[in-house]
């Protein structure tokens, strides 16, 4: 197995995590100049990771490092669902993001069932094939603060200003402090694709 992380910190966190392992190997280089130096592997698997990697490449550069009729596995991961029966409080917290400005969103947005997946990418790259498409969604309750520490981790969150987050994050503590629970839930969406390099 060759891992190929791009972050010096990560790559030193894959190593000390898979030390135990003989035959892995984690290299650190962006996959756009890595070179597999003439080895072709049966399966390249990329976990959250593919929207990562310039899309004018990836699928040709995956292709030239795996065997005649090699797998691809992409895995995208994590974003939110909305399977029916959502918490209704993220329908009550979009009229504070609509308060302060943020896009529109089409609500509520698309079932699991209907989220985009990478068919039609993966098809028009002409390099491989879709063998087969899974959906799998999760839940994750959330006292309000821990859930003020997720929507810190979001990029769009971090690129506002204080008080945008501080409105918002007031509103956010003042629904949930609402319920006898004390909670909430998100559902979340992964979907792995399953591809075939086509010879």
């Amino acid at each position: 197995m060759v891992c190929v992380e791009i972050g010096e910190n990560l790559a030193a966190v894959a190593r000390r995590n898979l030390a135990q392992y003989t035959g892995v190997e984690v290299l650190t280089s962006p996959f756009e100049s890595w070179e597999p130096r003439g080895q072709l592997f049966d399966m390249a698997l990329a976990a959250t990771s593919w929207h990562w990697i310039d899309p004018e490449v990836r699928y040709q550069r995956t292709a030239q490092s795996l065997k005649p009729r090699g797998v691809l596995a992409i895995l995208d991961g994590g974003g939110h669902a909305f399977p029916e029966g959502f918490d209704p409080f993220f329908t009550e917290i979009q009229k504070t993001y609509e308060a302060l400005g943020e896009p529109h969103l089409e609500w509520p947005p698309p079932s699991p069932e209907r989220a985009p997946d990478r068919v039609e990418e993966i098809e028009r790259s002409g390099l491989f094939s879709v063998a087969g498409i899974k959906r799998y969604v999760w839940a994750v309750d959330y006292a309000a603060d821990s859930y003020i520490d997720v929507l810190n981790t979001y990029s769009g969150h971090i690129a506002w200003p204080q008080w945008k987050r501080d409105r918002l994050y007031a509103e956010v503590r003042e629904l949930i402090g609402e319920r006898a629970e004390k909670r909430i839930r998100k559902h979340y969406l992964s979907i792995l694709h399953i591809c075939r390099r086509i010879s």
